[in-house]
């Protein structure tokens, strides 16, 4: 069983998230896309946690400048995609497709995720039933295409509308509020009401359901290549 704790970094700008993974079995320990070290020190030092591993979804700043100053001061070993190498600073794991990560007893899927960038890639925890999308997904949108194409992306997202609708996803940023005009229905009231909710109170609007996602955001709702061109503009 997985214990996540999100940690807002660059609040009030880019509004990064990262999270504090922990085996409950084993208490092994991660965080995954270390925006910023000073508020993820606090949450390990809160919980008393000294993390063993630093997990990366891709290698753009805002999602791996904390993992210097992390790996010197827990002695964490740095993991990412093997195309990554290179790009993602002292990395000492690198993982392809489907390759299987072990935290503790918790087991990740890796699954590539071109289309953000070259190289991207989602960490699915099966058994947890939980998914970090990084810059591919977020509440009601999806990640800018810095690197790959259209066809990339798309063929990406397709790969997360197969999982299992009650998986929770987790993205890596709290963009919430941007797609908020993109909703109608009754399935867009009910996931409004629970966004303003959790954003009223200071939280997270994520963890969501991909079964909710799939219903409201509307690239997620296009069902040929075509539609989804044309909402990219």
């Amino acid at each position: 069983m997985l214990k996540i704790t999100p940690i807002l970094c660059r609040a009030g700008k880019m509004n990064n998230y990262a999270y504090l993974l922990v085996d409950n079995d084993t208490q092994t320990a991660a965080v995954l896309d270390a925006s910023e070290a000073a508020p993820i020190i606090t949450e390990c030092e809160k919980q008393n946690i000294a993390p063993q591993f630093l997990l990366n979804t891709h290698h753009h700043f805002d999602h791996v400048e904390g993992n210097p100053q992390l790996q010197k001061l827990y002695n964490c070993q740095i993991v990412g995609a093997e195309a990554d190498r290179g790009r993602i600073d002292n990395m000492t794991i690198g993982l392809q497709d489907g390759d299987i990560f072990k935290l503790g007893n918790s087991e990740a899927r890796i699954i590539a995720a071109d289309g953000h960038t070259i190289g991207h890639i989602l960490w699915y925890f099966p058994q947890d039933k939980v998914l970090f999308t990084g810059d591919t997904l977020f509440n009601l949108s999806i990640g800018g295409l810095f690197e790959g194409t259209p066809e990339q992306m798309w063929n990406t997202l397709q790969k997360i509308k197969s999982l299992p609708d009650d998986t929770l996803f987790y993205p890596g940023h709290e963009y919430t509020v941007y797609g908020l005009n993109t909703l109608s229905g009754k399935s867009g009231e009910a996931y409004i009401a629970k966004a303003q909710n959790r954003l009223e109170q200071g939280l997270p609007v994520s963890p969501i359901t991909l079964g909710e996602e799939k219903e409201c955001n509307i690239y997620l709702r296009a069902s040929r290549l075509s539609d989804f061109m044309h909402l990219l503009g």
